[in-house]
C-alpha cells in the first residue's frame, strides 16, 4: 500500500474518536499559543483586519461565527477533545475564573513570533504580548490555589501548544514593502534569529510552570490560494522560495526542542510536523480541491462577509485563502495527537507527551 493509504486506513479509526465519550481529561489543564490556526476570539476586540467573528466563518459551529478563523473546529479544538475535555478551551478575551484551572487559548490572528509581525494588519498580540497574558492568569491560578508552590505543581502536569512562526514569514518577511527582514537577512538567517527569539519565549513559558510543550511547526505556507495567487509558482505546485525558507525554520524548530529536553530540567518537548501533515496527497483522504478556498474571498485572503460558501465543505482543503477547513483540521489533529507516519511528530506523539 501507498504510504498516503496507509495513513487514510489509519486515521479513519482516529476520526471516530471525535465523537468519543470524555471521561477524565488526560491532562489537568490545556493552554494554546499561537496564531489565526487557533485563535477562538481574542482579536475580536482588537482594531485588525485579522478577524474572523461574521459569516460566513463560523458556518459549521454550534454558535455560529466566534472568531476562529474556518468554518467549525479548529485543530487545537479537537486536540482539545481528544485530550478528554468536555469543554472547548476559552479564549483569554473571555475566560473567567472559573474556566483557567482547564486552560486557556491565547492564540491571536496575524500575530508572529516577532513583535512587529503581522502590524499592517492592525493590532494583534504577538507571542510576547501571549507570554505576558498567560502570566495574569498564572497569578490568577496562584491566588485561586493557593500558593506558588501548589499552583506550580499543577501547572507542571499540564500541556503547553505552541504553535507559531507561520505570519513571521507571510506577514513580514515576505512582505519587503511593509517590512525590512528580507533586508536584514538571508532566509537561513532569518530563520535562526526566529528560533533565538522563540527559545528565550519557550523558557520564558517553562519559568512560569509550563513543562510538557507540543511546538507545531509552520505549515506549507507556499501552497496556500493566497501565497500561489500573490507571487505564482512558475510552473511547480506551490511558491518554492516561501516554502524552502520555512523548512530551514522547521529544522532549526526541531534542533530547539532536543535543547530544551536536553537543558531544561524536567522538560519534555515534541515537534509537530505541520509541514509534512500539509503535504502529500490529499485525494487520498478524499479532498478534492486543493488550489482555492472555500467562501469567496475579500483582497485579503479572508471570507467576504455574508456571501456563501460551497456546500461541500468535507471537499476542500482550505476554507478561505489562508485556512484549513474543519474536514483538513480534523486530519491534522488526529495525527498530531497520535502520530501515522513516523515524521509525524518527534520524538513522540501528544498521546504520549500527555502520559508522561
Amino acid at each position: 500500500m501507498k504510504t498516503w493509504e496507509l495513513v487514510f486506513a489509519a486515521l479513519v479509526v482516529v476520526l471516530n474518536l471525535q465523537s468519543h465519550v470524555h471521561g477524565v481529561p488526560q491532562v489537568p489543564c490545556y493552554f494554546i499559543f499561537g496564531d489565526s490556526l487557533a485563535d477562538n476570539g481574542n482579536n475580536n476586540l482588537l482594531q485588525t483586519k485579522a478577524k474572523a467573528n461574521y459569516p460566513p466563518y463560523g458556518i459549521d459551529f454550534p454558535n455560529g461565527p466566534t472568531g476562529r478563523f474556518t468554518n467549525g473546529l479548529t485543530t487545537f479544538d479537537m486536540i482539545a477533545q481528544l485530550l478528554g475535555f468536555d469543554k472547548l478551551i476559552p479564549p483569554f478575551a473571555t475566560a473567567n475564573d472559573s474556566d483557567i484551572l482547564q486552560g486557556v487559548n491565547y492564540a491571536s490572528g496575524a500575530a508572529g513570533i516577532r513583535q512587529e509581525t503581522g502590524n499592517h494588519m492592525g493590532d494583534c498580540i504577538s507571542l510576547g504580548g501571549q507570554l505576558k497574558n498567560h502570566w495574569v492568569t498564572v497569578s490568577r491560578i496562584i491566588k485561586k490555589l493557593g500558593n506558588k508552590y501548589t499552583a506550580m505543581k499543577y501547572l507542571n502536569k499540564c500541556l503547553y501548544s505552541v504553535g507559531m512562526g507561520n505570519n513571521d514569514y507571510i506577514n513580514n518577511y515576505f512582505m519587503p514593502k511593509n517590512y525590512n527582514t528580507s533586508h536584514q537577512y538571508t532566509p537561513a538567517q532569518y530563520a535562526r534569529v526566529l528560533i533565538r527569539q522563540y527559545s528565550r519565549q519557550i523558557e520564558t513559558l517553562y519559568h512560569d510552570g509550563a513543562r510538557k510543550f507540543a511546538l507545531f511547526g509552520a505549515g506549507v505556507v507556499g501552497c496556500t490560494p493566497n501565497s500561489i495567487f500573490l507571487y505564482g509558482t512558475k510552473g511547480k505546485p506551490c511558491v518554492e522560495e516561501i516554502n524552502t525558507a520555512v523548512t530551514l525554520f522547521n529544522q532549526q524548530l526541531i534542533s530547539l526542542v532536543d535543547n530544551l529536553n536536553r537543558n531544561l530540567t524536567g522538560a519534555k518537548a515534541i515537534y509537530v510536523n505541520s509541514y509534512q501533515m500539509g503535504s502529500g496527497d490529499p485525494s487520498v483522504l478524499g479532498f478534492k480541491v486543493t488550489d482555492v478556498g472555500c467562501c469567496p474571498v475579500d483582497q485579503d485572503g479572508q471570507c467576504t462577509p455574508s456571501k456563501t460558501p460551497c456546500q461541500n465543505r468535507t471537499e476542500y482543503v482550505f476554507w478561505d485563502a489562508f485556512h484549513p477547513t474543519e474536514a483538513a483540521n480534523r486530519v491534522s489533529a488526529s495525527r498530531s495527537y497520535k502520530a501515522y507516519l513516523p515524521n509525524d511528530t518527534y520524538p513522540i506523539d501528544i498521546s504520549h507527551l500527555v502520559q508522561l
